[in-house]
């Protein structure tokens, strides 16, 4: 085993610093930039609505390309992808392309905010069954940025925190029935709910939930909103209190979490980055990043071969600059 791991570091190392890439064993799509909340951290609802998202036939299009045979991973997530009223079709498909093309696929996950309660659970009860015999797991995960009326306010949406709520123990009823659904909470931090994340993770734990509960990122790529940059800076105190729970907290997340106590502390974030050498991200409008954080565009899928894409001079060119992670960071300024 150790002689395995070591093994695949070495090949890893040489790959990257030539700039060469391994196959992707996770992709991550933007299915739509569509989305009814107005979320005080992300500027994606901004997008004009007449800017198209790729169509299901397009996406499957992509997913069948012999660049994913080693996919292990695959996140599905907008804007609200449960806007997308051919949702269940996209997993459909995906499943028929499980034998051949996806051989290696094991999760999906599918990232809501959960206010669309109704479709939520309808929707992912069919995709359940459309998984049934596939060997796939797939996983929801739940925005929720505080435990009552303030969720409210960070959504931009009134009520979101009782949709949450309810959308919730709808999930956790389907889990009953499928034991192959996982349920979490994925929670922004914000200088607004700095205060609230012990109740969050009490919340997730009173409920079975995983958590993944991460600081707000500033970048011009993935959220657009460098607009906000002042807004969502983090005072001192602020950081002491994100350090102080993050050491408390017990999530299964812990070397995410010494990450960021981490860079906290230094300003510096020492963590492998494997964006562009075995990760996509691909926006609604089909564009390729090696990043989802990095605002650099690889190419795109309307106009080319995802393969060629990700095998190109400039996807090589970028391998070889990201020998370490510089991309979007953690906004902190001191009062």
């Amino acid at each position: 085993m150790i002689l395995h791991l070591l093994k695949n570091a070495v090949r890893y190392r040489f790959l990257k610093a030539f700039g060469k890439s391994a196959m992707p064993r996770a992709l991550s799509l933007e299915v739509t930039h569509h989305c009814i909340a107005k979320c005080m951290m992300c500027n994606i609802w901004k997008i004009p609505k007449c800017v198209p998202d790729l169509s299901t036939e397009q996406w499957l299009g992509v997913i069948s390309s012999g660049l994913f045979t080693h996919l292990v991973e695959l996140d599905v997530t907008g804007g609200e992808p449960f806007l997308r009223g051919d949702l269940v079709d996209l997993f459909t498909g995906i499943c028929d392309l499980k034998e051949k093309t996806l051989p290696r696929l094991r999760s999906i996950a599918i990232t809501t905010n959960g206010l669309l309660t109704d479709r939520v659970a309808r929707n992912t009860g069919e995709i359940l069954k459309t998984l049934e015999g596939s060997d796939i797991g797939l996983v929801i995960v739940v925005a929720m940025d505080a435990v009552g009326g303030l969720h409210d306010r960070i959504r931009g949406f009134p009520g979101a925190w009782e949709k949450a709520n309810i959308t919730i123990g709808n999930l956790k009823d389907l889990q009953r029935s499928y034991p192959n659904l996982v349920v979490g909470l994925k929670t922004t931090i914000l200088p607004l709910n700095v205060g609230e994340l012990p109740k969050i993770s009490s919340y997730a734990e009173g409920h079975g939930l995983f958590t993944i509960i991460s600081p707000c990122i500033i970048t011009e790529g993935r959220y657009l909103n460098p607009d906000k940059e002042a807004q969502m800076s983090f005072d001192p105190g602020q950081i002491r209190k994100m350090v102080d729970f993050y050491k408390q907290e017990d999530s299964g997340w812990q070397y995410h979490s010494q990450s960021l106590i981490q860079y906290y502390k230094t300003g510096r974030m020492k963590k492998p980055c494997s964006c562009g050498f075995n990760y996509l991200f691909i926006r609604s409008d089909g564009r390729v990043f090696p990043c989802p954080l990095l605002d650099v565009p690889l190419g795109n899928v309307l106009e080319g071969p995802v393969a060629e894409i990700y095998n190109s001079p400039e996807a090589c060119r970028f391998r070889r600059r990201m020998l370490k992670c510089a991309g979007a960071s953690v906004t902190i300024m001191y009062a």
